[in-house]
């Protein structure tokens, strides 16, 4: 019964007036930073990740419902535009919900990549159905108790248990779909959302490249790179799977990079740097890709190593072409390096991928922005590997190519979820012109009011 409790709660929900929901997600707001004890505990809990890295997600989630709690008035009031004929049509557009959101949340960002889409919907004045991962339900449970504390009425957000049929479930009922996974699963959701002609956006994989330029500090670009790397044990979707150096830097980046992947602490505390791996099956995945490419010749500079579920950094070079740990996303605490001999092969080696959803670039800020402009991402970070972007969450965020469709964060993270209705009141004069003038005459007046209207708007 969960659509159609859904639907009813959504259609009281959506007359509740816009001032009433911010103020819900105020209070979420401010519970999510009173609360985050119990956050990070059930995050730590169900992903193993260090607690710096939960600590994130609780930021992520506070900085998101701020963000849209005082946008979402603006955007979704009725917005007046220029009608067909000057003073005689009125015309503005209205902003109206999609009904109920279907959200399918990953494991990896169990509270942001959840809530943070769930936020911007509910603001809109839809319900909201997620299906979070089977691994990580507690988090988003906890996360739905306290929209309920903060004053989300009952069944205006629901959560469905379970695992891939679960998902199908949410997909076959849902006004609009929100996914955040494998390309390779986000495809086929993609074409049921195709079937039903609703609504789909999905950030899905990616092969994020880092490229480091003969103008920058190789010390700091590869302290920077680390954590461009490593952040959640390499469990982003965002992260740094490929490093492009171009060779006057080489050396230095290289002993400076590996030093501090070495100096890298492993475990669950906040003074700890990498967490553990999400389950053991994840674990045997990264390792066989590491291990295959080195038997065709790649080399380990460090790590490529594991203890229980943890997985030491690890640095690849020499990585054939052909490998899979070259092309695919491994979604671990892995990458590998290429020196290049210009800029221009470090720009189309990092867009020689199906993926376009992150990049980052270090050095001289106007060559950063130069080589940022040609890269085929969604966001590309200056001096930064992803968190600068992220967090910017008045830009859109999203992916190119196979790397997704849509976009979260900016305006259009929230009407994405709503429906535009057009409404002109004409005035006066049908469109069609006065009843006592012939469709010659009115064609004359018409041709000549377009003309003047053409030398007026030059």
């Amino acid at each position: 019964m969960t659509f159609p409790a859904a639907r009813h709660a959504q259609s009281q929900w959506s007359t509740t007036p816009v001032a009433e929901r911010k103020a819900v997600m105020l209070a979420f707001h401010d519970l999510v930073l009173e609360r985050q004890e119990e956050l990070l505990d059930i995050i730590q809990a169900e992903t193993g990740k260090s607690r710096k890295d939960a600590f994130n997600e609780v930021m992520d989630v506070a900085i998101t419902a701020r963000h849209y709690a005082y946008r979402a008035a603006r955007l979704l009031a009725p917005r007046r535009t220029k009608g067909a004929l000057p003073l005689l049509t009125a015309t503005h557009v209205e902003r109206a919900p999609k009904g109920v959101v279907g959200i399918i949340a990953p494991w990896n960002y169990p509270l942001s990549l959840a809530v943070s889409d769930a936020i911007p919907a509910l603001l809109a004045g839809n319900a909201v159905v997620l299906k979070p991962d089977e691994k990580t339900t507690g988090t988003a449970l906890l996360a739905l108790d306290l929209l309920r504390e903060a004053g989300l009425p009952e069944d205006v957000m629901q959560i469905v248990e379970g695992g891939a049929e679960a998902g199908q479930r949410v997909a076959a009922g849902c006004d609009y779909l929100m996914f955040t996974g494998s390309t390779a699963v986000g495809r086929k959701l993609a074409a049921q959302a195709g079937e039903r002609l609703i609504g789909f956006s999905a950030e899905l994989g990616g092969k994020n490249p880092l490229i480091v330029l003969p103008s920058a500090d190789p010390a700091r670009a590869a302290r920077g790179a680390v954590g461009a790397c490593f952040s959640n044990t390499g469990q982003l979707c965002i992260s740094v799977e490929r490093i492009f150096v171009h060779e006057a830097v080489a050396e230095e980046f290289i002993a400076e990079f590996v030093a501090a992947t070495k100096a890298l602490r492993l475990g669950l505390g906040w003074a700890d740097d990498i967490g553990r791996l999400i389950s053991a099956e994840h674990l045997e995945r990264v390792a066989a890709l590491v291990s295959a490419a080195v038997a065709h010749g790649a080399r380990v500079l460090t790590g490529g190593t594991h203890e229980d579920l943890y997985y030491s950094p690890t640095v690849l070079i020499d990585v054939p072409h052909h490998s899979d740990l070259h092309n695919e996303e491994v979604f671990g605490p892995v990458v590998y390096i290429e020196i290049v001999s210009s800029v221009d092969e470090a720009v189309t080696r990092a867009n020689d991928s199906d993926y376009g959803l992150n990049a980052s670039v270090w050095g001289a800020v106007r060559e950063a922005r130069e080589v940022a402009s040609r890269l085929e991402a969604g966001t590309v970070n200056i001096n930064e590997g992803f968190a600068a972007a992220w967090a910017s969450v008045d830009a859109p965020m999203g992916g190119w190519k196979q790397s997704g469709v849509g976009r979260r964060h900016a305006d259009e993270g929230l009407l994405k979820f709503t429906e535009a209705r057009t409404v002109a009141v004409q005035r006066l004069v049908p469109i069609s012109g006065p009843a006592d003038l012939s469709h010659q005459a009115y064609a004359r007046t018409l041709t000549t009011a377009l003309r003047l209207g053409r030398r007026l708007l030059r």
